[in-house]
């Protein structure tokens, strides 16, 4: 088993900046695929960001392209995902998960985290 869990979320402004933490734990994640994923009300979840573990390869859906960066250190068993120039549509439930397969389908990841809220006010 691979336990996420988030942090860093939280209320700020249109433009602010936010950094997501995702802590694993559990089972080697080294060979793991991490992913972040956003849930707005009355929306299906999305694919935002993900990566290799080891980084070699990322991914991003295209609205957050150049103002998100995800990011991990395996020495903290911590992926991040620093989130830039906020815009009130990026306000969601975001969710980190690990998996393998292919870097944004949804499918290739088997453990989530439990969620954590971000609000961007206009």
């Amino acid at each position: 088993q691979v336990q996420l869990v988030e942090s860093g979320g939280g209320l700020v402004q249109a433009g602010d900046s936010l950094r997501l933490s995702c802590a694993v734990s559990g089972r080697t994640f080294n060979y793991y695929l991490i992913g972040w994923f956003r849930q707005a009300p009355g929306k299906e979840r999305e694919f935002v960001a993900g990566c290799t573990w080891g980084g070699i390869r990322t991914d991003y859906t295209d609205s957050v392209k150049g103002r998100f960066t995800i990011s991990r250190d395996n020495t903290k068993n911590t992926a991040y995902l620093q989130m830039n120039s906020l815009k009130p549509e990026d306000t969601a439930v975001y969710y980190c998960a690990a998996g393998r397969g292919t870097i944004s389908y949804m499918t290739s990841y088997d453990y989530w985290g439990q969620g954590i809220q971000v609000t961007v006010s206009s």
